[in-house]
């Protein structure tokens, strides 16, 4: 038979299998600081960039982005090599995707700590990262359509369907959360205001976990799990089902992120349908990776490398079966702004794609080293420490959740909230975070014992960079159509595959989000609601900064106690200038929507400077630099230029005006709080923060009849 030489490139698999070992400690490292940091914020020491809102999404970046994004890459140059018999497209681009990427997670390691953020959800990075992050993605995916165009196997393997999906809607969901009108080099602002923003941004949201943290782990499970049980994947004919039903459901399912909130009925109803729909493809994924151990169960209890995949699939099914349930209205109106949600979230990170990628590289490092693991008993100690870690993270979680929202929602006997201090909820729930912390601990040791392990291994292994190998050439003659074999004749068109994935991924965005913006009755429009003064936008940019909305939410939900505890329910029109919309995701704190007047300006400044006078016990942390820095004066007319371009109604020329209006009412704030005995320049931080919070919730009346529908 005529057979190829040529040649795997084991260098770039093994650059990004250090990468994600190294990140993997930096992002566990970061997650331990936050779970200490969230129950003592004396842990910060005073330090602006060490505070729970800053290294929040630092740790979240890190351990998706860096510790994640570097094993998917890891696996995919791996595994697809060897799935196409042939070496990548293209060692530059191969060379560009590792270094870029290194790069963008630096400039993230970098630029969050000091406060330049987005503040979106799993988007926090600004706009030139943005772009790094698009020109690096589409350099993978060029390099992985380009090796799948010149393949010698006829028929594309199921793993790289779900590669395929991962890079098409990553791209997609990057791109069309990401548009933005620069202010300067590290500032600007969404494209998107309010209702609109809150969509894209959990289509967005959900969207990424579902295919940067779902899809490339399903293709690591299909090819990595059949490898290490030396068995074929249990069924063809589900995966086909699996693959193509998931993609098409999953992209409709970001809106059950915003249930009772001010998102239009139909869409959060629509997003509820299709969560529940979604249970069904995700156990057929499921079922098919632990079907495939089936005669090889003695294994598994010898095995560590599969003990490791068989708790990440269980893991995939536990959180996947807890995530449509989430999206139930009921259960929904009690799990949501609470520790519930972490907690589900984490059986998915920690056990899903955390021992996913330890069972990866425990299998890929001894094969791409020519030797064996070196202690399967210290890989036997991590999987147990790491299961316990997991438990010990979960189960406290899931405990506060339940707690934090049964005292939210309780009401005494003569119809009175029964705990109308919202930090008698975060007290109570105190001794979870410390039971999670310790769960932290014991998984990140047991990461510790995987380092250990494969330098060892490493160390007494023999790499080969280039790896000769010989396989006969592809098999030219054309694939017929025929009914019953539709899908054998798309495994054997590479580009036609790849279109049809990205149409399939297009219709549920496409149906959500256009009509927010082509049906004006979406979002009522409410005429005493006025755009942000020039010292409110500033204060609203500082509350960014510092990431408040990180424990705080800006959403009143339509619940008795909801609107006994904060006021009346939060509108659509209420939001219509707010580029990015601020409504949270967690409550560590309370909800600020209705905060405007509630507390003098001389409470927001003590409360600032040391939490504990005004709120004894509060875990929030002090703020001290507010009060001494100050404000960016200067950048305001571009920031008032920006948001008309975006459509906020500012009067033409007003950059001209906007620094002494800017310094009237800073000043006017300044001399109240003299009268209160308090004595600070009317140019600092917590000024124009005060001046923000002070206006939130006071555009409208608590009644109907002030919205006006245009």
């Amino acid at each position: 038979m005529n057979v190829e030489k040529f040649y795997y490139d084991n260098e770039t698999p093994k650059l990004f299998a250090y990468a994600t070992v190294f990140w993997g400690v930096i992002a566990l490292l970061v997650g331990l600081i936050v779970a200490f940091d969230i129950y003592n914020p004396s842990w910060s020491l005073g330090i602006p960039y060490l505070t729970f809102g800053r290294i929040r999404p630092l740790h979240t970046n890190a351990a998706i982005f860096a510790f994640v994004g570097n094993a998917i890459f890891a696996g995919v140059y791996y595994s697809l090599q060897r799935i196409s018999k042939a070496r990548m497209f293209s060692d530059v681009l191969s060379k560009i995707n590792f270094w870029g990427w290194q790069l963008i997670i630096i400039a993230a390691a970098i630029t969050l700590p000091l406060g330049i953020t987005t503040s979106k959800e799993y988007a926090e990075l600004e706009w030139p990262i943005d772009i790094a992050i698009a020109v690096v993605w589409v350099a993978f995916g060029i390099n992985m359509i380009g090796t799948l165009v010149k393949r010698r196997e006829k028929h594309i393997y199921v793993a790289a369907w779900f590669y395929i999906a991962t890079f098409v809607t990553v791209a997609v969901l990057h791109i069309g959360n990401s548009i933005e009108l620069p202010v300067s080099f590290w500032k600007s602002y969404p494209v998107y205001a309010g209702v609109q923003d809150a969509l894209v941004q959990w289509w967005y949201g959900h969207n990424a976990v579902a295919f940067f943290l779902t899809t490339p782990f399903l293709g690591l499970m299909y090819y990595f799990l059949p490898k290490a049980a030396n068995r074929p994947i249990f069924s063809y004919r589900l995966s086909i089902l699996h693959f193509w039903s998931l993609i098409f459901i999953y992209i409709w399912a970001g809106p059950h992120h915003l249930l009772y909130t001010a998102l239009p009925n139909w869409a959060q109803s629509l997003g509820t349908v299709f969560s529940i729909m979604l249970w069904m493809p995700s156990w057929g994924g499921m079922f098919n990776g632990l079907f495939t151990l089936r005669g090889a169960w003695d294994r598994v209890r010898d095995d560590p490398i599969l003990k490791f995949m068989v708790v990440a699939v269980t893991a995939y099914g536990m959180s996947t079966f807890e995530g449509p349930m989430l999206a139930l209205k009921n259960v929904n109106a009690l799990a949501h702004y609470t520790d519930w949600i972490p907690a589900h979230v984490h059986v998915g990170t920690l056990g899903w794609n955390g021992f996913m990628t330890f069972g990866m590289l425990y299998w890929m490092l001894p094969k791409l080293f020519r030797t064996n693991l070196y202690s399967k008993k210290l890989a036997n100690a991590h999987f147990w420490i790491g299961t316990l870690g997991i438990v010990m993270w979960v189960i406290p979680m899931w405990w506060a959740g339940i707690t934090q929202s049964l005292m939210w929602k309780e009401f005494t006997e003569i119809g009175l909230l029964k705990y109308p201090n919202f930090l008698e909820t975060v007290l109570q729930i105190v001794p979870m975070y410390v039971i999670r912390s310790i769960g932290g601990t014991l998984y990140f040791t047991g990461l510790l014992i995987l380092v250990y392990n494969l330098y060892k291994t490493v160390r007494v292994g023999s790499f080969e960079k280039n790896e000769a190998v010989e396989a006969p050439p592809r098999d030219k003659t054309k694939e017929v159509l025929k009914w019953g074999m539709i899908h054998r004749y798309l495994e054997s068109k590479a580009i036609l595959f790849t279109m049809l994935t990205l149409f399939a991924i297009l219709i549920g965005g496409f149906v959500e989000v256009v009509p927010t913006y082509l049906i004006k009755s979406n979002i009522p429009t409410i005429e005493s609601v006025k755009p942000y003064t020039p010292l409110e936008l500033q204060g609203r940019d500082i509350y960014i900064r510092e990431a408040c909305n990180s424990c705080h939410s800006q959403m009143v939900r339509p619940f008795r106690s909801e609107v006994e505890r904060y006021g009346e329910y939060s509108k659509a029109g209420e939001f219509v200038y707010d580029h990015p919309f601020l409504w949270g995701s967690k409550r560590t704190g309370p909800d600020l929507h209705r905060v405007g007047g509630k507390y003098a300006n001389m409470w927001h400044y003590l409360h600032f400077q040391d939490p504990n006078q005004m709120s004894p016990g509060s875990l929030m942390p002090r703020y001290t630099w507010l009060l001494e820095w100050d404000i960016d004066v200067e950048s305001t007319p571009a920031k008032i230029s920006a948001m008309r371009t975006l459509g906020v109604p500012y009067p033409e020329g007003y950059e001209d005006q906007c620094i002494a209006d800017l310094e009237a009412q800073a000043q006017e704030i300044s001399e109240d709080l003299l009268d209160s005995g308090i004595l600070t320049e009317p140019n600092k931080d917590v000024i124009a923060l005060i001046a923000y919070l002070q206006r939130l919730g006071t555009d409208i009346k608590a009644n109907k009849s002030d919205e006006t529908q245009k």
